[in-house]
């Protein structure tokens, strides 16, 4: 599963564009796809790649969303946009965990219409206005049911040791 972020605006949507690509990462998701250009969001991601671990997780710009979106299923994967105006989650969920290999779309302005017919599903994880970084984390979770939590990264410096109160972090390997 790759998610695909439209159309980011590299003086507005830095931070919010990092942390789809976060939680794309760390929910089990394969791979990242930026449409437009910001060498910031890159390396911010594969610092954390580097850091934490998922050298494997693939993260890629467009100059192209549509084109991006048209070879995806053309190579026979299947396209969801991620919509408050879509099917609700709750009843395709089912059908998601036996559909391979997802693109997920998320918008960062107003999404074309083009999407909205282009792809295979419109989906929702609610019908309230809501932020693309909790629909993205939302689906995922939903999808791997949870078993995404508790991935541990082979390839990690760091890792975290969960604990009841304070912080506890430790290098791997030394």
């Amino acid at each position: 599963m790759y998610v695909l972020r439209l159309g980011h605006r590299p003086g507005r949507d830095k931070r919010v564009t990092t942390h789809v690509a976060l939680v794309a990462r760390a929910f089990g998701a394969s791979g990242f796809v930026m449409e437009g250009e910001d060498r910031m969001v890159i390396e911010s991601i594969e610092k954390v790649k580097e850091i934490w671990g998922r050298n494997d997780f693939v993260v890629e710009t467009t100059n192209n969303g549509k084109s991006y979106v048209t070879q995806w299923r053309r190579n026979g994967g299947k396209v969801v946009h991620l919509t408050m105006y879509g099917e609700g989650l709750n009843s395709k969920v089912e059908e998601m965990r036996r559909v391979s290999p997802i693109l997920l779309v998320v918008g960062a302005e107003k999404v074309k219409g083009w999407y909205y017919k282009n792809v295979d599903y419109n989906i929702a994880v609610g019908h309230q206005p809501h932020s693309e970084v909790a629909s993205v984390a939302v689906f995922l979770d939903r999808v791997y049911m949870g078993a995404e939590l508790d991935i541990q990264n082979s390839d990690a410096k760091l890792r975290i040791i969960p604990q009841r109160a304070g912080k506890r972090v430790v290098r791997v390997g030394s």
